[in-house]
């Protein structure tokens, strides 16, 4: 089958449709280059959610949004703020809860994981933590969804931003790109190649 080249644009207000393309694949992964604009997808994540929701929060961003009261508490979120000494414990908590239990989890982000070392054997950690968490997860219909701050090289390949370290790539992974464009939100579904498969409108009522 030939995927239509200019995928039409499906208005997800309420993100069933997104959602429902966030459980074909485990876990997903969220690009953007606009950090306020990630933590904005993250809260209608968490909004739309039907189940708990832990949050490692790796950026201290969202948390920050939450302490300074600009994104509204949300009971059912358990957020973590990882350092280096605590992050094996608590991925292993983490592990734990989401073998008996319903979760979305949510990274965020993978630029704020990498920077919490500066061994070479970070990525193998990492790529384990999330691969681990996943599997888990898939096992009782959990989601996990990791955010990632990048840009394109000059190869047209994503990277982070800043450091250019390639993001994970994995055929079990979903991958988006999200962006914002005049008073909305555009998601779009990527291949494995990078072409654009699907495209979801979420208008910003805040704006």
């Amino acid at each position: 089958m030939v995927l239509d080249k200019n995928p039409q644009e499906i208005l997800d207000n309420d993100l069933t449709y997104v959602k429902k393309e966030f459980s074909i694949k485990n876990p997903n992964m969220i690009l953007c280059s606009e950090p306020f604009l990630k933590a904005e997808i993250l809260n209608e994540l968490i909004d739309s959610s039907t189940y708990p929701i832990i949050f490692l929060d790796f950026d201290l961003l969202y948390s920050g949004y939450v302490v300074s009261e600009l994104i509204k508490k949300n009971e059912r979120v358990e957020i973590y703020r990882p350092s280096k000494i605590d992050l094996k414990k608590i991925i292993s908590e983490i592990a734990n809860k989401i073998s008996s239990e319903k979760f979305l989890v949510i990274i965020d982000s993978l630029n704020g994981f990498y920077n919490i070392f500066d061994e070479k054997e970070s990525g193998r950690f990492i790529n384990a933590s999330l691969m681990l968490l996943s599997s888990i997860s898939m096992e009782n219909g959990s989601s996990v969804i990791i955010t990632a701050i990048t840009r394109k090289n000059d190869g047209g390949e994503w990277i982070l931003s800043p450091g250019g370290r390639h993001i994970i790539d994995s055929k079990k992974s979903g991958m988006f790109d999200l962006k914002r464009i005049d008073k909305s939100m555009i998601i779009r579904s990527l291949n494995q190649i990078g072409n654009t498969e699907k495209t979801f409108k979420i208008e910003l009522s805040n704006v």
